[in-house]
This record gives structure tokens, sequence and C-alpha cells, in this order.
């Protein structure tokens, strides 16, 4: 995990990038933290498909954090970095930052590890190829 505090927004294209409308807001109206967790789900699994190349399930979220919020309107860009390659299973690294529409300053909002497991035919954990 990063700190927030010493932030840098990455220089590489996202994987990933949305805009929240009021549909994705929580009862407080900032976007619903699950609304987030769903995109760096989507996110996290572009990435590993495309080292994988096979059909792939999540099987978990690690070190997840919430730093600051998300408001309607603002440009969601997600990062994503391959931090494991197992047997069968691999993990994504997914920052999520955030810019209002109107302005070009770039905050990071939320970070965590996404675990996919490889599936075969028969959805069973298979091999990762190489």
């Amino acid at each position: 995990m990063k700190d927030t505090d010493t932030h840098t927004l990455p220089t590489k294209a996202p994987t990933l990038r949305v805009i929240p409308m009021p549909a994705n807001t929580n009862a407080e109206g900032d976007i619903f933290g699950g609304w987030v967790l769903s995109q760096m789900d989507l996110a996290g699994a572009s990435k590993a498909y495309e080292r994988v190349g096979q059909r792939i399930v999540t099987v978990g979220v690690d070190k997840m954090n919430f730093h600051r919020p998300i408001f309607v309107g603002d440009e969601v860009s997600f990062y994503t970095d391959i931090q494991r390659v197992g047997n069968t299973s691999i993990s994504i690294y997914v920052e999520v930052w955030a810019k209002h529409r109107l302005k070009t300053e770039h905050r990071l909002v939320a970070e965590g590890v996404y675990t996919f497991v490889a599936l075969d035919m028969d959805r069973q954990p298979a091999k990762i190829r190489s």
C-alpha cells in the first residue's frame, strides 16, 4: 500500500476510467463503497485476463483501503499492477484516483489487492499458462 501523503499519480494509462452518476451514491450522497469495489474488481479482472489468458474468478480482496470520498461526476481512474502470479492464482494491486471534472488535481481515493484463480472448462482451478 502507498502512503497517501507521498502519492504520485501513475504515468501509465489507466486500466479503467469511469464517471460515477447519482445512482451510484450512498445515503450521504458520496459514491457508494460497494460501487468502488465492483469497479476495482472489473479493473483487476481486466489486468488478470490480460496476463492469464483464460477464465478467472475473484477469490479475495486484501488490504482494501478507502482514503478519500468520490463524488458524482468525478473522473475515476483505476490503475493496476500484477503483484504476484502463482500456480493457479494471480494477485492484482488496484489503485484508484479521482479528479473533479473541472479541475486538474488528482487524488488517491482507494487501493486494494484482488486475487483471482484461473479456471478450466469444468470451472476447476487450473494452472496458469506461462
